[in-house]
Formats: structure tokens, C-alpha cells, sequence
């Protein structure tokens, strides 16, 4: 069984073979006035996380488009929330739950976006199985 840790080193290494894929980290500290400071790709409120909470990774997937703009490409953006092997959703979960929104916000938008808890799992997710 992998911690999350050699997963999101797995999952990144994996990616980087197709796109660039970078460490998003979040969370919020009081800088030295005492003032908070939030950091991470749309934290903005601690409210906010609590309805929907950017992914560990976030990349860009070269994509092949067709047939009338045949051999162009485009980077779509893409999202991978890290996981440990072995990993399930949970009822119970909120932070997941808030995690899989923000996966539902990308791909709404025609992004890819899901969990990872193997790093063969971003194949499946970009659609190249």
C-alpha cells in the first residue's frame, strides 16, 4: 500500500511522460502582522473550501483535436486530487466531497479531472486507456 506522498511522486513523474503537471498547494497561514494569508488555486475563503477544493496537481494535457483542425493541439486543463492506494469515496467525507466539486466545476468545462490513487488511474481520467 503507497502513502498519498509516493503517489503524488508517481502520479507526477507518470504525467510529466504526456504534459506538465504542478503541485498545487493550499491552506492558509497568518503572516507576521497577523493578517491571513490563504495560498493555493482559488482558496479564498475558508468557507469556500468547504463547497469545493482545488486538486493536489494541476496540469495541462496536450490533446490531439479533429478533423477540422487535424494536427493541431490543445492543452486541456487538468486536475488529479492524490489519494493513497486502496483509497474509497466516503459518505461521511466532506473534504472529498468538496474535491469532487471542484473535479464537476473542470470537467463542466471540458476539463479532466478526477482521483488518483494509482497513477495509472490519470489514463482513465484523460480518456487513453
Amino acid at each position: 500500500m503507497a502513502s498519498e506522498k509516493v503517489i503524488q511522486q508517481q502520479t507526477q513523474l507518470e504525467h510529466a511522460k504526456i504534459g506538465p503537471i504542478f503541485r498545487n498547494n493550499s491552506g492558509a497561514c497568518q503572516d507576521q502582522t497577523g493578517r491571513m494569508v490563504r495560498y493555493g488555486l482559488g482558496h479564498v475563503s475558508a468557507k469556500q473550501v468547504k463547497e469545493w477544493a482545488s486538486s493536489d496537481l494541476i496540469g495541462i494535457t496536450p490533446t490531439l483535436i479533429t478533423p477540422e483542425m487535424v494536427g493541431y493541439h490543445l492543452g486541456v486543463f487538468t486536475a488529479f486530487e492524490i489519494k493513497p492506494t486502496g483509497w474509497t469515496m466516503r459518505p461521511s467525507d466532506d473534504r472529498a466531497k468538496a474535491q469532487a466539486k471542484f473535479h464537476d466545476i473542470v470537467k463542466a468545462a471540458c476539463g479532466y479531472a478526477g482521483f488518483v490513487s494509482d497513477p495509472s488511474d490519470i489514463y482513465r481520467i484523460i480518456g487513453r486507456e
